[in-house]
């Protein structure tokens, strides 16, 4: 038998970037070209004697054999040996194979296996977290590395960059060597910058500029004088898509019916740092309304009610906009009828020579329908009673659309659930049955919170809470809570039952504590005055009178004491230390001195109220309350309190919402005052004002303004040493102009709501105080003498004959801001205005609200504040 001939297959593949080693080595590129195919064996042929695995270090040599499908005794070709160098490097689990000994049969196949990987490493990655790339990598530590892997690897982590579009970003993956054929592996990625739009470019318009058609389009060009604030001025796909539709639909409103685009072409710069997007669109000729008809197949909606519904003039421009908004409108009407799956569609009839686009809306045949069924799922806590008492239609009712709708609303009232919740139907078992199904997403309406915040307000504030409205999953609110500031500390215990018995009945009540210090400022110092303790109680009962009218009533019983610090604003009036201090007129001013002592307060109460709005973050509707509580039922006081609040919602185009609000107050006082100078309504039953944006804490209406004299007949001026108290009034009146703008899904996710307001308000009416003028003090020097006392003079002011010292003596001595002299402001109707913008912020530490506002129309006295901020307290 002629001798094999020698044959030897060359090295098929790729080397190791790095041997192992001992000791890590610096990082190299890893290996990522593509396999080479294994190199043609020498044309032979024989019979496999034996087979020998050489290198192997982790597999055992059977396994080897195993992958190579060669075995002793089987007869052998160069393409068998080929294969088999195939199927080794097929399962990536070898870096180098070579077989020798095809010329005697014996066999020898020699391996170097691919590393195992010790870990993986991402460096340079800043703008996009680790954690968002780690799901990417398919591979892991302890896995084989292999090139086609890592391969894969780099090209998902460069899509995620483009994703965000950053077009410019590249991954070199490199290895380290370590010993025990372990590698590190690491991803080094240079992340460049997001690749803008450059520019984009509009060919074949005429009849508008590129300009104004850019801004109907979503992405827009960087640069400009807010490009740091830009959030749409990097490229995206999809965004590319929708601003074709934009353009399409602008064209469509303006009555260009054949309008298409022809091309949309973004192409990356040489750079691959900007993308030009450039558009070729055909506008076509411009169409008007024709005539406009309609037809009906249903009975009791005839086409004649179709048609006096539709808002459509011939002779005006052609607007798909205007006409999808009458096919959504008919449909609402035929819903509102029972017609829950209306077939209502436009007709375009186009006469392309005289310009015209006749229109004819049709209603076809539909069975009245009725409710089959009534599915609630994902209330995991919330009972399905009491998601289902909110709907205004029943199993077995005829379908309502209007009525489906206000069913949506109120449950999205509730406050229990997500935003935007919908009520979908789809077909029954038959095609006169509707099947409503509600999926809702349970907010969390439980809250135990202990909080610390900073007001510009109060100062600091701490508070402990524990609330939950939506109670054993009943709709019940059980609440309690105590908050501590500088000014005020409070203690609440409550609940409210809103169907009691399984009725529309509301049933409340609240037992409550609150210790206010009010304050005045002395300059820009601000200083307590008197301090108001209040403690008692109320229950309420309310029910519904109409589907959108409720009424209720109210029974308050508290005790009010309003006191003054004795060390501060109390002295011997009389000079006999055998007689108590008295409250002083001089220290405290005539008019809280007569407001001190306790009062008792039983009051009964009423509210008419009138809300269809859509929701607690309203944006649609309006909600009117009317409320009056008469006090004299018992106690010390007695007055009748009317208050209005009104507010309307207007949803605007692209997302804004308009809101105007207005409110107004007015206590009529049903007993006399019990001193001259002194109203008859308690200072701790007044109004002090809305919180007019732009004015600080009870910064508007009637207030007491106290001037030192630095002499007996000059007055200082400026207001370092100027004491300011607020001391509310009868009647108020407050109104609100307020426009929420829209904000990106990102903002939304964050809780920020921006918005720009005007306000408008004032309080008044109230009885002019007795106001106090003294000029001072004139003291006799101390002689040293152990038996002569300094005499003290005070001077009168208006008195010709005491208006100097030198008057009481030629050794008398003026005492430097012993005297002063008090002004009444602020009494007046006329409007205070502020103009500004804010934001609401739902923040980790609780609702924030920050403004920024300007007073436009003030009234002497009173106090304006620029900038305020609010956290961790309701608004």
């Amino acid at each position: 038998m002629a001798g094999f001939l020698l044959v030897g297959t060359i090295l098929g593949g790729w080397s190791a970037p790095i041997m192992a080693q001992e000791a890590p080595a610096t990082a190299e590129p890893a290996p990522v070209a593509a396999q080479p195919a294994p190199a043609p064996v020498v044309a032979t042929s024989g019979t496999i004697r034996s087979i020998r695995v050489v290198g192997s270090e982790r597999l055992e040599p059977e396994t080897v054999r195993s992958y190579s499908n060669l075995f002793p005794g089987q007869d052998y070709t160069a393409e068998t040996l080929d294969q088999a160098l195939k199927d080794l490097y097929a399962t990536e689990l070898f870096a180098d194979v070579v077989i020798t000994g095809a010329d005697t049969g014996t066999l020898v196949i020699t391996v170097r296996e691919n590393p195992v990987i010790n870990r993986i490493v991402l460096e340079g990655n800043k703008r996009i977290k680790s954690d968002k790339i780690q799901p990417e990598i398919k591979l892991s530590p302890r896995q084989i590395f292999t090139r086609s892997k890592v391969r894969s690897d780099v090209d998902r982590i460069i899509e995620l960059y483009r994703r965000q579009g950053r077009f410019a970003a590249s991954v070199e993956p490199k290895i380290i060597q370590l010993d025990q054929n372990r590698v590190d592996l690491i991803f080094e990625i240079s992340e460049g910058d997001k690749s803008k739009i450059r520019a984009i470019n509009i060919i074949g318009n005429e009849e508008y500029s590129d300009g104004r058609l850019r801004k109907e389009m979503f992405t827009k060009e960087a640069g400009g004088l807010l490009g740091w604030f830009k959030s749409n001025d990097s490229y995206d796909p999809d965004r590319l898509a929708a601003d074709q539709q934009k353009l399409r639909a602008f064209y469509l409103t303006q009555g260009y019916a054949d309008f298409r685009t022809v091309s949309a072409l973004a192409e990356l710069t040489p750079d691959r740092k900007d993308f030009i997007i450039t558009y070729v669109i055909e506008e076509g000729p411009r169409y008007k309304f024709g005539t406009v008809d309609a037809e009906s197949e249903l009975r009791d909606f005839s086409a004649d009610n179709v048609k006096a519904l539709v808002r459509i003039k011939p002779g005006s421009w052609f607007n798909a906009k205007l006409v999808e908004d009458t096919v959504t409108a008919l449909n609402e009407v035929a819903g509102a009828r029972g017609y829950a799956f209306a077939d209502v569609s436009p007709n375009f009839d186009r006469d392309a020579e005289k310009k015209l686009m006749n229109l004819t809306f049709k209603v076809g045949e539909t069975p009245r329908v009725y409710v089959e069924r009534i599915n609630i799922q994902g209330n995991t806590v919330t009972r399905d009673k009491v998601i289902r008492r909110e709907f205004r239609i029943n199993e077995g009712d005829a379908f309502n659309a209007y009525k489906v709708k206000r069913s949506q609303d109120r449950i999205q009232s509730l406050g229990f659930f997500q935003e935007n919740l919908e009520i979908k139907q789809t077909q029954g078992t038959s095609n006169d049955r509707v099947v409503l199904n509600v999926d809702v997403e349970e907010k969390s309406t439980g809250e135990l919170q202990l909080s610390a915040g900073y007001s510009s307000l109060e100062r600091f504030i701490l508070s402990a809470s524990v609330a939950q409205r939506n109670f054993m999953g009943k709709g019940q609110t059980l609440q309690a809570g105590v908050s501590y500031s500088r000014y005020s500390k409070s203690v609440s215990v409550g609940f409210t039952e809103p169907f009691l018995f399984d009725k529309s009945i509301l049933l409340g009540g609240e037992l409550f504590y609150q210790d206010y210090n009010s304050f005045n400022f002395i300059g820009n110092q601000r200083n307590q005055t008197y301090g108001q303790n209040r403690i008692g109680g109320n229950i309420r009962l309310g029910f519904p009178v109409t589907e959108y009218v409720s009424f209720g009533g109210r029974y308050s019983l508290s005790q009010d004491d309003i006191t003054l610090d004795k060390n501060t604003f109390f002295e011997d009036l009389d000079n006999d230390p055998n007689t108590p201090v008295e409250c002083s007129p001089r220290l405290a001013g005539r008019y809280l001195c007569q407001e001190l002592g306790k009062r008792i307060t039983s009051s009964v109460g009423y509210s008419i109220a009138f809300d269809n709005t859509n929701g607690i973050r309203a944006t649609r509707g309006e909600r009117l309350i009317l409320g009056q509580d008469f006090a004299g039922l018992g106690g010390d006081v007695k007055y009748l309190r009317t208050r209005v609040d009104a507010t309307k919602y207007f949803p605007l185009p692209k997302g804004f919402v308009l809101s105007i609000h207005g409110e107004a107050g007015y206590v009529h006082p049903l007993q006399k005052a019990k001193d001259t100078g002194q109203d008859p309504i308690r200072i701790s039953d007044r109004y002090f004002g809305p919180q007019l944006r732009g004015f600080d804490i009870r910064g508007i209406g009637p207030r007491i303004e106290r001037r030192r004299y630095i002499n007996p007949t000059d007055l200082e001026v400026g207001n370092k040493n100027l004491v300011s108290d607020a001391l509310g009034g009868r009647a108020y009146y407050m109104g609100r102009v307020e426009i929420e703008f829209p904000s990106t899904s990102a903002l939304k996710n964050l809780g920020l709501r921006p918005s720009a307001f005007v306000d408008i308000g004032s309080v008044w009416k109230l009885t002019k105080p007795d106001l106090a003028n003294e000029p001072g003090i004139c003291q006799e020097p101390d002689n040293s003498d152990p038996d002569t006392t300094p005499q003290i003079e005070r001077l009168v002011a208006g008195n010709p004959l005491r208006d100097q010292c030198s008057d009481f003596g030629s050794n008398f001595a003026y005492v430097p801001n012993s005297g002063f002299k008090e002004s009444f402001l602020g009494n007046s109707p006329k409007p205070r205005l502020s103009v500004g913008v804010g934001v609401n912020w739902v923040s980790p530490f609780g609702p924030l609200r920050i403004d920024i506002a300007k007073a436009l129309l003030k009234q002497d006295g009173d106090e304006t504040k620029f900038f305020s901020f609010n956290v961790g307290t309701q608004f």
